[in-house]
């Protein structure tokens, strides 16, 4: 099955942007080869609201989201997951406006790490974050006009979370699926595996539509999430067929496998291939001397 990516997307930084019913969206200008055109925040309700992944700590970011609060009381800040272009802003909003900060739980990697490894994503990760509420999957938060159910959805990060307004067949999905690139699975704090088991948790529900951390909407979301497992599926066969040609270690294979890819995300493709690495490793496909690595040896 092909996966089809979509890239039209206007950010309109400052701007709420009206996208559904009850629902805004306001970009925060961050864009990267990593962010797209930036990091989304999303407002549920009509008189009293949540907030859904805060963002950075952004000051015209700040400013734009309580241009777009007016006043109205926030319930709840929703955090999809410790990443520093999703998480950091809820402090200093939790503090403003008296919210319960709402999350699966403070940053940790998807496994502990191997003797002498260095977490290469610390950099990313925000280890200050603490939620007021840690929620367990599939709980509902209700508030005022609004209920959303808490999906977790391990894979990009441990501690990743999808939420569902089911009551309009909305998923803001943030970086688990996104229309315009596949994301990112990168050890220790990621895990292929987990990855692979959210992706099927998600074909077995019924959202008509995903709004994610960055980018567009995903319009056909059980067409696209059957896409993003073949992708997976086909970057695995690539592996292992790059072991069989006699590929020993990732930046080898990265140079072939990526070779059409921007080259600044060379080093996150790296890490995608220890991902898949690993899980091939622990289902025996391929072998290893010690630990999967970064830098270490395939046959």
């Amino acid at each position: 099955m092909s996966l089809v990516f979509d890239t039209s997307f206007a950010p309109r930084y400052g701007e709420a942007v009206d996208i559904a019913p009850k629902v805004q969206r306001i970009t925060v200008n961050n864009p990267s080869p990593f962010t797209f055109h930036g990091t989304n925040s999303y407002l549920v309700g009509h008189d009293t609201l949540a907030l859904i992944d805060p963002g950075p700590l952004d000051d015209a970011h700040h400013a734009a989201l309580i241009r777009a609060i007016a006043g109205r009381p926030v319930s709840h800040i929703f955090v999809s997951h410790t990443h520093r272009d999703h998480s950091p802003l809820a402090a200093r909003l939790r503090d403003e406006l008296g919210a319960v900060v709402v999350a699966e739980g403070p940053h940790r990697p998807a496994r502990p790490l191997h003797v002498g490894e260095v977490n290469l994503l610390d950099a990313s990760g925000d280890t200050d974050f603490v939620p007021d509420l840690a929620a367990s999957d599939g709980s509902v938060i209700e508030g005022d006009g609004w209920a959303l159910r808490s999906i977790h959805t391990p894979g990009h990060t441990a501690n990743h979370m999808v939420f569902a307004l089911e009551e309009i067949g909305v998923l803001f999905s943030a970086d688990h699926v996104m229309a315009w690139a596949t994301s990112i699975v990168a050890p220790p704090d990621g895990a292929m595996s987990d990855y692979m088991r959210s992706l099927d948790l998600l074909l077995h529900r019924q959202d008509r539509i995903y709004f994610p951390g960055h980018g567009g909407p995903v319009t056909k979301p059980k067409t696209f999430v059957r896409g993003l497992k073949a992708h997976r599926k086909m970057r695995e066969r690539a592996i292992v067929e790059r072991v069989r040609e006699g590929d020993r270690t990732i930046p080898a294979m990265v140079g072939v496998i990526y070779r059409e890819t921007d080259p600044r995300l060379h080093g996150a493709a790296g890490l995608s291939v220890l991902a898949h690495l690993e899980d091939l490793v622990a289902r025996g496909v391929v072998h290893t001397d010690g630990n999967p690595a970064i830098d270490g040896v395939y046959w």
